[in-house]
């Protein structure tokens, strides 16, 4: 990553416990933000729902955090249900960026951080599908080489990602150690600050 995320954001995995931040993102989308997240209109009850299944088996979401604030979302899903998800080398990736944070290049580090992992799993044939008139994710799927396809009149993004090597792995563990050292530090000097009353 070249260049810093805006408002000093990061991006990291979501962890167990986490899924209410997802909800909350979600439901913060403005009308055309939810639309196009979903490829249509959709309830808050039915965002609740959807959200409390991002823990589940074969689903990886990335989050980027603006001063602990979930802001956008990556979303990877392997196809099918159950532990048969697990076996699976068919997936879906969606994306989620509340307004003031698109256009900033937080959709290019969250597909990033997708593909990544979705090498890292097998996942052969990954598919992003958007509306038609969905010009930023038609993008971002170019800048990754994405073919796009228009069927019905949405676009359906396909990248294959390559296998998984030693180098992809460690990569993802480095990264995810990272991510959790940065998010424990955060935490702790969140709670001094709180404790010695300077917030």
């Amino acid at each position: 990553m070249s260049e810093p995320l805006p408002g000093g954001g990061t991006v990291r995995k979501l962890w167990i416990g986490e899924t209410d931040a997802y909800r909350d993102h979600l439901l913060r989308l403005d009308r055309d933000s939810r639309h196009t997240r979903f490829s249509g209109a959709v309830s808050d009850e039915f965002i609740a729902r959807h959200a409390a299944t991002a823990t589940g088996l074969g689903v990886v979401v990335y989050g980027f955090f603006v001063d602990g604030v979930l802001r956008g979302a990556a979303e990877l899903r392997r196809n099918g249900s159950g532990l048969g998800s697990l076996l699976s080398d068919q997936g879906e990736a969606a994306f989620s960026i509340e307004q003031e944070w698109q256009s900033h290049g937080v959709g290019t580090v969250l597909l990033e951080r997708t593909l990544l992992s979705a090498r890292n799993r097998g996942i052969k044939h990954l598919r992003m599908d958007c509306l038609a008139d969905n010009r930023r994710m038609q993008q971002l799927a170019r800048k990754f080489e994405a073919d796009l396809s228009f069927d019905f009149g949405s676009v359906v993004g396909e990248v294959d990602p390559p296998q998984s090597t030693a180098l992809s792995l460690m990569r993802e563990a480095i990264d995810d150690a990272h991510d959790v050292a940065h998010g424990v530090a955060a935490k702790i000097l969140d709670a001094q600050s709180r404790m010695l009353g300077t917030v």
